[in-house]
C-alpha cells in the first residue's frame, strides 16, 4: 500500500520507517528542506537505537521516501498519517496548530479518496475537528481515524515491530478495513488490533501515559518513606511487582519522570478535565509531585556540604531524560542543572549521545567532558541523572582517585548498596539506605 507519513519526528520517522519494513511504500513528509536531504542520504536526524539499520534497508529497497512537497506525495498515497507536533500550551493544552494546518491543506489538494490517521497525541473530540476542516475544503469523501501510538523512547524499533496492541478508533467500515490491511503482518501474529470509536481511541493513549506517570510517581512517594522508616525500596519494588495484577514494569524510583510525553500528556488530560468541569486529582498530585521529585537530591547535596554548594564543582553523568535517546525534553538533568546553578555550583557533564542537544540549549553555562571519567576530574561529588548503560560497571579505583571526594549521589539506583560501600564512596542513592563511609 502508499502511505503518506506527514511529520518526521521521533513518532513520525518510527512509524514510517516501521511501515515500509512491513512492505509499503511509505513517503515522509517534512517542511525542513535541510532534514529532508540529509534522510535522502541516508542521515536518521534522531537517536535510537537499531533504527538506522532498518532506516537504510527500506531506503536501498525503494520503499522508503522524502520530500518537502506535500501535493507529490498525497496523491500518491491512499492512506495519510498525521505524525505532527502537539506541544503543551501555558495552560497544559495540546497545541492542535500543526494538526489543523496540514488537515486543511489536505482538504484543498486531495483529488480522490483518503483515510486520514491522527498518530499523534491529541485530545479527545480531534478526529471531530480534522474532520470538520477537511470538509470545510472539499465534498470528496475520506475518514478520519485516531490510531494512537505507544513506543518508548530507547525501544521504539522493538516496540514498532512487536506491539502489545493495536488500537484503531473509526466509525467507518471502509476505513477499518484499510487500516487491518495495513497491521495485517502483526494480527498474523497474533498481535490484536482493538477497534473502537475516535474518541476512545484519542482518551486510551492520554489514560495509559497517565497512569504510568501515577505508578512512577507512587513508587517514588514509596521511596522517599522507605527512608523515613529505614526500609529498603528494591525489596519493596520486587514484592509489588511479583504481584501479577501489578508488575514489575514503571516500578523503579528515581528523580521524576521526563520525556516528550508523560509530561506534556499529564497536563493536557488534567487541562481536557478542566474543560469538562472534571477535577483528575489525581493527576494533579502526579504533576505536582514529580516536580518536588525531581530536584530532590539538591537538598542532600547541600546538607552534605554543610548547607552550601557555592563554589562546588558537581559531576554530572547523563542529560538525556532516559537511557538510548538524545531527547532531552523535561528532563530531570536540566532541573537539576538549573538548581544547582543558582546555588553556586560548577557542572561537568557527560553524555556522547545528548550533549549537543543540551549545548543548544545552555551553551556555555557548564562544561563537557569527553569521557564519563574526564568529569570527574578534581570534583566534589557525582551526580548521577541517567541510568546509561556505560555507567552501570564503573572503575570505582579510577573515580576515586579522580574526584576530590569520593560522593556519589545517585538519581536512577544504579548500584547495589555494597558496591560503593566495598570501595569507600559515600553513595546517597533514592528510597534506599545512605552509605556514609
Amino acid at each position: 500500500m502508499n502511505i503518506t507519513i506527514v511529520g518526521t519526528g521521533y513518532v513520525g520517522l518510527v512509524t514510517g520507517t516501521t511501515l515500509a519494513e512491513l512492505g509499503n511504500s511509505v513517503y515522509c513528509v517534512d517542511i525542513d528542506e535541510k532534514k529532508v536531504e540529509g534522510m535522502k542520504n541516508g542521515i536518521v536526524p534522531i537517536y535510537e537505537p537499531n533504527l538506522e539499520e532498518m532506516f537504510l534497508r527500506n531506503i536501498q529497497a525503494e520503499r522508503l521516501f522524502f520530500t518537502t512537497n506535500l501535493k507529490e506525495a498525497l496523491d500518491k498515497s491512499e492512506v495519510i498519517y498525521l505524525a505532527l507536533p502537539t506541544p503543551p500550551g501555558e495552560d497544559g493544552s495540546a497545541d492542535l496548530s500543526y494538526v489543523l494546518q496540514v488537515a486543511n491543506s489536505i482538504g484543498e489538494m486531495m483529488t480522490e479518496y483518503k483515510v486520514v490517521v491522527n498518530k499523534s497525541t491529541v485530545p479527545v473530540g480531534t478526529a471531530d475537528k480534522v474532520r470538520n476542516v477537511i470538509a470545510s475544503k472539499t465534498d470528496l469523501p475520506f475518514d478520519v481515524v485516531s490510531n494512537p501510538e505507544f513506543l518508548r523512547e530507547g525501544f521504539a524499533v522493538e516496540d514498532s515491530m512487536n506491539p502489545a496492541r493495536v488500537v484503531v478508533g473509526s466509525s467507518s467500515e471502509k476505513a477499518k478495513e484499510i487500516m487491518a490491511t495495513i497491521y495485517q503482518p502483526f494480527t498474523n501474529t497474533g498481535i490484536p488490533i482493538i477497534f473502537m470509536d475516535e474518541k476512545s481511541s484519542e482518551l486510551t493513549k492520554y489514560a495509559a501515559n497517565s497512569f504510568l506517570a501515577v505508578k512512577i510517581t507512587f513508587m517514588n512517594e514509596i521511596a522517599n518513606y522507605c527512608e523515613k522508616v529505614g526500609a529498603d525500596v528494591d525489596k519493596v519494588r520486587l514484592g509489588m511487582g511479583s504481584d501479577d495484577r501489578i508488575g514489575h514494569r514503571f516500578l523503579f524510583p528515581g528523580i521524576g519522570y521526563g520525556g516528550s510525553c508523560f509530561p506534556k500528556d499529564v497536563k493536557a488530560l488534567i487541562k481536557s478535565g478542566k474543560d469538562e468541569e472534571f477535577n483528575f486529582q489525581i493527576l494533579e498530585a502526579t504533576e505536582n509531585v514529580n516536580i518536588s521529585q525531581k530536584v530532590i537530591l539538591v537538598s542532600e547535596i547541600e546538607q552534605y556540604f554543610g548547607g552550601s554548594i557555592a563554589g562546588k564543582t558537581i559531576a554530572l553523568w547523563g542529560l538525556a531524560f532516559k537511557a538510548n535517546t538524545d531527547d532531552i525534553r523535561e528532563a530531570s538533568s536540566l532541573d537539576n542543572i538549573e538548581l544547582l546553578l543558582k546555588k553556586g555550583a560548577k557542572i561537568i557533564a557527560y553524555d556522547s549521545v545528548a550533549e549537543k542537544n543540551v549545548q543548544k540549549v545552555l551553551g556555555n553555562k557548564i562544561e563537557y567532558a569527553k569521557t564519563m571519567y574526564e568529569a570527574l576530574e578534581n570534583a566534589d561529588a557525582l551526580f548521577i541523572a541517567t541510568e546509561w548503560p556505560e555507567f552501570k560497571n564503573p572503575n570505582f579505583k579510577l573515580m576515586g582517585e579522580k574526584m576530590k571526594n569520593k560522593v556519589i549521589f545517585d538519581g536512577r539506583n544504579m548500584y547495589p548498596l555494597e558496591i560503593p560501600a566495598q570501595n569507600g564512596f559515600y553513595y546517597k542513592s533514592i528510597g534506599r539506605k545512605t552509605i556514609t563511609n
